[in-house]
């Protein structure tokens, strides 16, 4: 099966960022489940949170008119921070099934 890798990536802080994430800091899921970072950088696990529910369907194909497709802004929580993510699909990968559970 093929899965898409994602970058989450700040777009923008429309507030003040409590967490210390700036803009441009990402994170990277590629093979369908491993999280990578920057060095030395680090990924506010609130924000990641919000944008968690959303990841599976972005590593899919999904039909043209799914409104998932065209969706790819997130919010963090912190109302303070307003803080958006953006999540982008950054190339595929090949998995068997059979060594998922």
């Amino acid at each position: 099966m093929e899965l898409y890798d994602l970058r989450i990536h700040v777009d923008r802080i429309e507030g003040r960022s409590v967490c210390g994430m700036m803009v441009d800091d990402y994170i990277d899921i590629v093979r369908s489940n491993e999280m990578r970072l920057p060095e030395g950088k680090h990924f506010c696990m609130y924000a990641f949170a919000a944008i968690l529910p959303m990841l599976s369907a972005k590593q899919r194909d999904l039909p043209a008119d799914d409104w998932m497709n065209k969706d790819s802004l997130v919010a963090c929580p912190d109302p303070e921070e307003r803080l958006i993510m953006r999540i982008e699909r950054t190339g595929k990968c090949q998995l068997r099934s059979e060594d998922l559970t």
